[in-house]
Protein backbone atom coordinates (compact mmCIF):
# COMPACT_ATOMS: atom_id res chain seq x y z
CA UNK A 1 0.00 0.00 0.00
CA UNK A 2 1.03 3.24 -0.90
CA UNK A 3 0.58 6.23 1.92
CA UNK A 4 2.65 8.87 0.67
CA UNK A 5 1.24 10.00 -3.16
CA UNK A 6 -2.31 10.54 -2.10
CA UNK A 7 -3.71 13.46 -0.12
CA UNK A 8 -5.12 13.09 3.43
CA UNK A 9 -8.37 12.05 3.53
CA UNK A 10 -10.79 14.59 5.77
CA UNK A 11 -13.99 13.72 8.17
CA UNK A 12 -16.06 14.98 4.82
CA UNK A 13 -14.74 11.82 3.28
CA UNK A 14 -17.34 9.08 2.96
CA UNK A 15 -17.19 5.05 2.41
CA UNK A 16 -18.86 4.62 -0.16
CA UNK A 17 -20.30 1.54 1.17
CA UNK A 18 -21.98 2.52 4.08
CA UNK A 19 -21.26 6.50 4.99
CA UNK A 20 -18.65 5.80 7.52
CA UNK A 21 -15.79 7.96 7.44
CA UNK A 22 -13.64 7.20 5.33
CA UNK A 23 -9.73 5.83 5.98
CA UNK A 24 -8.87 4.71 2.65
CA UNK A 25 -8.76 5.75 -0.82
CA UNK A 26 -8.62 3.43 -3.99
CA UNK A 27 -7.28 4.93 -7.29
CA UNK A 28 -8.60 2.49 -10.00
CA UNK A 29 -6.29 1.96 -13.06
CA UNK A 30 -9.63 2.98 -15.06
CA UNK A 31 -9.38 6.48 -13.27
CA UNK A 32 -11.98 6.02 -10.71
CA UNK A 33 -11.67 6.64 -7.23
CA UNK A 34 -12.96 4.26 -4.13
CA UNK A 35 -13.31 5.47 -0.56
CA UNK A 36 -13.69 2.98 2.39
CA UNK A 37 -14.22 2.56 5.75
CA UNK A 38 -11.39 1.05 7.48
CA UNK A 39 -14.04 -2.20 7.85
CA UNK A 40 -14.98 -2.18 4.01
CA UNK A 41 -11.36 -1.54 3.60
CA UNK A 42 -10.32 -4.40 5.16
CA UNK A 43 -12.92 -6.57 3.71
CA UNK A 44 -12.05 -5.49 -0.08
CA UNK A 45 -8.16 -5.35 0.06
CA UNK A 46 -7.70 -8.35 -1.64
CA UNK A 47 -9.47 -6.99 -4.75
CA UNK A 48 -8.53 -3.77 -4.71
CA UNK A 49 -4.50 -4.50 -4.37
CA UNK A 50 -5.79 -6.32 -7.99
CA UNK A 51 -7.37 -3.50 -9.54
CA UNK A 52 -5.69 0.06 -7.93
CA UNK A 53 -2.61 1.41 -8.91
CA UNK A 54 -2.65 3.07 -5.34
CA UNK A 55 -4.24 2.86 -2.38
CA UNK A 56 -3.38 5.29 0.66
CA UNK A 57 -4.17 3.74 3.66
CA UNK A 58 -4.52 6.31 6.67
CA UNK A 59 -6.33 3.34 9.21
CA UNK A 60 -3.68 3.90 11.33
CA UNK A 61 -5.17 7.12 12.30
CA UNK A 62 -8.37 4.88 14.83
CA UNK A 63 -5.49 3.72 16.88
CA UNK A 64 -6.78 3.91 20.59
CA UNK A 65 -4.79 6.23 23.16
CA UNK A 66 -5.19 3.47 25.88
CA UNK A 67 -6.56 6.04 28.50
CA UNK A 68 -9.69 4.85 30.21
CA UNK A 69 -12.47 7.09 31.96
CA UNK A 70 -14.08 5.48 34.49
Amino acid sequence: MNTTLAPSLSAADRCDRCGAQAYIRARLVNGGELLFCAHHGRQHLPQLQAKAIEIHDETDRLVESGTATQ
